[in-house]
């Protein structure tokens, strides 16, 4: 028996069928049932999401060298010193 395929997790596509179930549960048009089933889907969507995006942080953690070419942890964004 050949060795199953991994699957590709597409981030892109992932967020937009979220978007998407934000949107249908926001009309208000769904039955309960069909609103649970699609806060259950949108909740996987989420997790699978968010575990991607901290993959990348971590990787780009790693990516990042200093004068020494030591690898250092920088943050992705520029935080503000007026807070």
């Amino acid at each position: 028996m050949p060795p199953k395929k991994k699957s590709v997790f597409d981030f892109e596509q992932s967020l937009a069928q979220l978007e998407s179930i934000v949107k249908r549960m926001e009309a208000g048009e769904l039955t309960l049932e069909q609103s649970l089933q699609q806060f259950e889907e949108g909740m996987k969507l989420s997790t699978l999401c968010q575990a991607a995006l901290t993959d990348a942080e971590q990787k780009v953690e790693l990516l990042i060298e200093n004068a020494k070419g030591q690898l250092e942890s920088a943050p992705f964004y520029e935080e503000d010193d007026d807070d």
